[in-house]
């Protein structure tokens, strides 16, 4: 045998040896944490959400080789949703993968009611208060301050839990009095009116101008209070 040849020999059962003697057996504790990692560093979060990530257990049965490698990951799925499937894998000399299934629960900060509402009770900070509510059980708009609804109706009787929204307040209740805010680039001017409808933020409202007698049609942007751009 070539002096050559030899060489070539020697250095590949080096390099085997070493990858042998340098492999690391990782144990399933460490595999199930280091998924879990991946995902919370790789799904984004909403702002102020909070990101619940549990993965499942490995199965006894599956036998964990070793890697002479650090472990790596992937989310192979385009879209994440409640469930996803990490791909653990070893780029080493001797190569191997493993799917573990992960749950992600994304949760928000929501208006709830605190207690009981009957309808048209006035909303404070005595009868509401902030939850942590998994986004994908959400239904309608989220309010996430209770400074915002803080002098709103309740549209109808709500119980205690209740998501706050849109839909089931009033921030311009029907027969209540508002302000009526006429305004342009050069100025504004404000005067009274009654609401004509119950009306939430953003929506378009029929309000009687209390000093003219005349019904417009205006914008609700606060509590009790309408726009109408000129």
């Amino acid at each position: 045998m070539s002096k050559l040849k030899i060489l070539i020999t020697f250095f590949l059962f080096l390099a085997n040896f070493n990858s042998v003697c340098f492999a690391t057996t990782y144990d399933r504790e460490f595999i199930q944490n280091f998924a879990k990692r991946y995902v919370e560093e790789n799904i984004p979060v909403p702002k102020h959400g909070v990101l619940t990530v549990t993965p499942a257990t490995i199965d006894p049965r599956i036998a964990i080789k070793q890697c002479s490698m650090p472990l790596s990951a992937n989310i192979p799925e385009k879209t994440l949703g409640r469930n996803v499937n990490v791909k653990i894998y070893c780029a080493g000399s001797i190569a191997w993968q493993l799917f573990l299934p992960v749950k992600v629960t994304t949760s928000i900060p929501v208006i709830v009611a605190a207690n009981k509402l009957s309808k048209g009770t006035f909303l404070d900070s005595s009868n509401l208060t902030v939850e942590l509510r998994d986004i994908r059980k959400i239904r309608g708009e989220v309010i996430d301050s209770i400074q915002k609804v803080t002098g709103a109706r309740a549209k109808r009787s709500l119980l205690k839990g209740t998501n706050i929204t849109k839909r089931n307040i009033c921030v311009v209740c029907k027969g209540e009095s508002v302000t009526i805010i006429a305004k342009s680039a050069d100025f504004s001017i404000k005067t009274a009116g009654i609401a004509l409808k119950d009306a939430s933020f953003g929506e378009q409202v029929r309000v009687k101008n209390s000093r003219s007698g005349r019904t417009i049609i205006a914008q609700v942007k606060a509590i009790n209070q309408v726009v109408i751009n000129l």
